[in-house]
């Protein structure tokens, strides 16, 4: 199934889609859902349960934006990535890791999104660069 989008893209990027798209004799669509599906990471669909950042409480934003990964899920990652490092990891462990790091990205973009709401609400002060 596919459902029609419409995007604004500026001239030069649109150019340059449609003409890696011809010359790769494909239509510009794939080229660009193609496109999207290498960027963008995987989210579970879980996250569409969660309420919007926006409409957290203050003192949840903070917790949010304070948040950690749990040590045991952290520790965990760490050996799975050292086995990896090591070409060690088995293909049970190579499903585990790929779930912790998914994890692992949601829960920091979901901080991250909680820490520029609690700076725009004053909060916190923006971090120094």
């Amino acid at each position: 199934m596919t459902i029609p989008v419409t995007i604004h893209l500026p001239d030069d990027l649109y150019q340059q889609a449609q003409r890696f798209a011809r010359l790769a004799n494909r239509d510009l669509s794939s080229i660009i859902a193609d496109t999207f599906l290498s960027t963008l990471p995987p989210v579970g669909t879980h996250i569409d349960d969660l309420p919007a950042i926006d409409s957290l409480l203050d003192a949840e934003i903070l917790t949010l934006a304070n948040s950690q990964m749990d040590p045991d899920d952290d520790t965990r990652m760490s050996i799975l990535l050292g086995k990896q490092r090591e070409n060690q990891l088995l293909e049970d462990e190579r499903q585990e890791l790929q779930a912790l790091m998914q994890n692992y990205q949601e829960g920091w973009l979901r901080k991250t999104t909680a820490l520029v709401e609690a700076i725009q609400r004053g909060l916190m002060e923006p971090m120094d660069s």
